[in-house]
């Protein structure tokens, strides 16, 4: 057995995030508690909520605390109420700021349709049925980062927007050589997405890839266009296993893959880094639903499954974390977001009672 004492900054975030953070906490809580796991929490400011207490959406105080956990939870950032301040004020920037300091470069997006989830899903359930792709988006590099940027003045008085799509090899190979050890330990097929015909940073991004995998002979490595890709996401799912792509072209496709399975509030995500690691729902802040006890807790509480299975090397409880999800869900208990007539409509915190009931009981 490794480590087994853990400092967990928790960073609520705006909107839902408070409430879908307490239910996450507690399923964390009972696992730590069952299986003699030492968890230090300390609590910080971010996004919105930071800019209205601090004047700014990443603190020192919040930096400090990230930097010095062996993980972040993090519940949501953002809202309408903050989009008209200055561009580096908007509480997104938290998160950009986060992952350039912590050097989370490796974003993991596990997309899997729950069987129970089916008929939620606005696809035809034999095209979605038996999903099960992981999404591994490179995060620090991209037109995201690249310089030079911003909008400027041309010298005939009218505005210019400029971004600029940079990687380096570096950056290239090791977000490649996480996706092939993923790959690895699942179906061994790697697939590969980018725009090589048409951008040279992507033909760069190609021939890398391809060189790192020749050290992966035991893993099948395909190339695909994203605009394909986006097509076949649609088409044929079923088809993917592991996908690897870059900053830009991931945050399109993962969100385009979250709808397969009829709830963006359903989905986790690990940003991992070299001995640092944030974990989040991949769904917004909601505004509209916060503090109404509607909003779906369960892809917090799927993001301390991804906790316990990367940060703490746990991967026996991750199951477990996910086992119970499945539970709640096969009874037939639905929020708000994934309700369907015939089913039992929950809140929030009874959401998260019912998956740590359902938890505990796997425990024993």
């Amino acid at each position: 057995m490794g480590k087994n004492s853990f400092n967990i900054a928790v960073f609520p975030g705006d909107g839902v995030g408070t409430e879908i953070m307490q239910e996450a906490l507690k399923i964390l809580r009972l696992i730590a508690d069952k299986k003699k796991i030492s968890l230090e929490f300390s609590e910080g400011y971010i996004g919105g909520a930071a800019y209205d207490r601090f004047g700014e959406p990443l603190p020192e105080q919040s930096l400090d605390l990230a930097m010095q956990s062996d993980a972040v939870l993090l519940g949501a950032v953002g809202g309408p109420r903050w989009e008209a301040l200055e561009y580096k004020f908007r509480p997104e920037r938290a998160l950009l700021g986060l992952r350039e300091k912590m050097g989370l470069y490796a974003n993991l997006r596990p997309v899997v349709v729950f069987e129970e989830l089916l008929d939620a899903s606005p696809l035809k359930e034999e095209v979605v049925r038996g999903i099960d792709i992981m999404i591994v988006r490179e995060l620090t590099g991209d037109i995201y980062f690249g310089q030079p940027r911003g909008v400027f003045k041309e010298k005939s008085g009218r505005r210019k927007g400029v971004n600029t799509m940079v990687y380096t090899e570096e950056e290239i190979s090791r977000i490649a050589v996480r996706a092939f050890e993923i790959a690895r330990k699942r179906k061994k097929n790697l697939l590969s997405v980018d725009k090589a015909n048409v951008l040279e940073c992507t033909e760069l991004w190609r021939s890398v890839v391809s060189e790192v995998g020749r050290d992966y002979s035991d893993v099948t490595l395909k190339h695909m266009y994203v605009d394909n890709c986006a097509m076949q996401l649609i088409r044929n799912p079923a088809q993917f296993d592991v996908i690897v792509t870059t900053n830009l072209f991931g945050d399109i496709l993962s969100d385009e893959a979250a709808m397969l399975t009829g709830s963006i509030g359903m989905l986790p995500s690990a940003s991992l880094g070299k001995d640092k690691a944030l974990y989040e729902p991949i769904h917004g802040s909601a505004p509209d639903i916060a503090g109404k006890n509607i909003a779906n807790p369960l892809a917090t509480i799927l993001s301390v499954a991804l906790l316990l299975r990367y940060t703490m090397a746990r991967p026996a409880e991750a199951e477990l974390v996910e086992k119970a999800v499945a539970g709640v869900l096969q009874e037939g208990y639905r929020t708000q977001d994934i309700f369907q007539e015939g089913k039992k409509l929950v809140g929030t915190a009874e959401m998260g009672d019912l998956t740590w009931k359902k938890l505990a009981g796997l425990l024993n």
